[in-house]
């Protein structure tokens, strides 16, 4: 499961073998929220408002990165760091 940023103390990370539709998985302690790529929808889970905020703003601003990430990830190709 790599690590492809860490935003606001949030690990994005994706997983190889992971399900449609494209996601990252957003990881902090014991919070943890999937966010589909193609919209930024949340699709399971959350964090705190703060870091919540902060990981979508990320994403949003990151969102062709983390489309061709996901692609990497599903080729079994390391996806590299998102900065």
């Amino acid at each position: 499961m790599p690590v492809v940023a860490i935003v606001a103390g949030v690990a994005i990370r994706l997983y190889y073998a992971d399900h449609e539709p494209a996601h990252f998985h957003a990881v902090l302690a014991e919070w943890e929220m999937l966010v589909r790529i193609a919209d930024l929808g949340v699709m399971a889970g959350d964090l705190p408002p703060a870091q919540r905020r902060a990981v979508l703003e990320w994403a949003a601003a990151h969102q062709d990165a983390l489309a061709l990430a996901w692609v990497r990830c599903r080729q079994g190709e390391k996806p590299g760091r998102i900065h």
